[in-house]
């Protein structure tokens, strides 16, 4: 992240951070992404971090609900985590969680990739967007799509 471009949530994405280094630590590279989520949501629970796995976010176009996306991790609501078991992180990763916050209309995230010797974790940030609240961008759908947003 550049100077001067520091996460709103930095507090919380510490303790992100302090706890996917405890899952790292305890059983290391080489494993599915799967298992680094499962052991994550153990770590974030016993430090009394909510969070929910596999949260669908509504993609639109426009006005129009055109699909959904599974994200990882998202933390008390404000902070996406997207988990990685590669290689090597590259730019279309970035790329991708700043679509996410987009879609989300939040500001903060965390790349973690457990697939490194160390634990690859970077903060990473909206691109300069005006921020609109949650109830405002609904506001402005459809009737018909504002219901399968909020109901399902």
């Amino acid at each position: 992240m550049k100077p001067g471009m520091e996460l709103g949530n930095a507090r919380l994405t510490e303790g992100i951070i302090a706890a996917a280094m405890r899952v790292h630590k305890e059983i290391g590279p080489g494993f599915l992404e799967i298992m680094y989520e499962e052991a994550l949501a153990i770590e974030l629970t016993s430090s009394g971090i909510t969070f929910e796995r596999q949260k669908l976010l509504p993609i639109f176009y426009r006005e129009y609900l055109i699909g959904e996306h599974r994200l990882d991790v998202l933390v008390e609501g404000s902070v996406i985590v997207e988990l990685k078991a590669i290689s090597a992180l590259e730019d279309i990763h970035f790329a991708i969680v700043r679509s996410y916050l987009k879609a989300s209309n939040l500001a903060d995230a965390l790349l973690l990739n457990f697939a490194t010797a160390r634990l690859t974790m970077k903060r990473v940030g909206r691109e300069y967007h005006p921020k609109l609240e949650n109830e405002e961008r609904i506001s402005s759908f459809p009737r018909f799509l504002v219901s399968r947003f909020i109901h399902g």
